[in-house]
């Protein structure tokens, strides 16, 4: 069955936990989706990941829809939700509503997810009035990295936490349908999941939450030699790949590839 917002609400009241992957391009969002992941996430990660940037920050509105478009191709039965890059929110609620449609109309995403606590709670409730459904992103937000001074835990110290507990209740009062917690301490993360009727996927946030979300190059291995703590690699493609490139490499220097099975060949004459 086709995987939507309610089914979320579903898989939290009867405690099924919820499992999540990002996503970028037709190929990886059909494998993705065969393997029955409730939801997939076209994530502002293809920054780094895809483009190649240091953070999400140079993302634009037309990266999204043009990836989001793609995936969404690839996806029938996950939940398909567009990332918000960078100012594509934060400016006005209009404008909030403008772009989230564009992920909608034209990427195929069938909901949104936005960074941020309570400054972005009027953007939410526009969004939801819009009739577009919201996932809220609490804890290390990306798009906040310089405000934050880098890629680091957040929610350690008191008061640091009741601000993000307070933040995901009233993310929860604005209407999103789940809230993402990232990297924040596994105890922080149970609170909020207690304290909320809504789902939480957690990344980096301890096996508390309601569900977990990973970047899907992270756990094969195919980015970067250095993984964040709470990435785990499930296979190593990337080694894989670099093998068979290697191989493929050899053999053309070798002029064993391509081959008689790799080869086509004149019809013989009937003269």
């Amino acid at each position: 069955m086709k995987t939507t917002v309610a089914t979320f609400q579903k898989m939290k009241d009867s405690g099924n936990r919820l499992t999540m992957l990002t996503a970028y391009d037709y190929t990886t969002a059909r494998l993705v989706d065969e393997c029955g992941i409730d939801g997939i996430l076209v994530g502002d990660s293809l920054g780094m990941v895809c483009l190649g940037y240091a953070t999400t920050l140079q993302v634009t509105m037309e990266d999204m829809v043009h990836h989001t478009r793609a995936a969404a191709r690839g996806t029938s039965q996950a939940l398909m939700v567009g990332d918000m890059p960078f100012l594509s929110y934060q400016v006005s609620v209009s404008e909030a509503i403008r772009n989230a449609g564009r992920l909608i109309q034209e990427g195929g995403a069938e909901a949104v997810k936005l960074e941020g606590g309570s400054n972005v709670l009027p953007q939410i409730r526009g969004l939801v009035r819009a009739q577009i459904p919201v996932m809220g992103h609490l804890g290390l937000t990306p798009q906040s990295v310089h405000v934050f001074g880098g890629f680091k835990v957040q929610g350690r110290d008191q008061a640091a936490a009741g601000r993000l507990l307070d933040d995901a209740r009233r993310l929860e009062e604005a209407g999103v349908f789940a809230v993402v917690l990232e990297c924040i301490p596994e105890e922080l993360a149970g609170e909020i999941t207690q304290a909320l009727s809504v789902p939480t996927i957690g990344i980096g946030a301890g096996p508390g939450c309601d569900g977990q979300i990973l970047v899907l190059h992270d756990l094969l291995g195919l980015y970067g030699d250095r993984q964040p703590r709470f990435v785990k690699v499930f296979a190593d493609a990337g080694a894989t790949v670099r093998e068979g490139v290697r191989a493929y490499a050899a053999a053309v220097r070798a002029g064993e590839f391509p081959g008689p099975e790799q080869s086509y060949h004149r019809k013989e004459s009937t003269e």
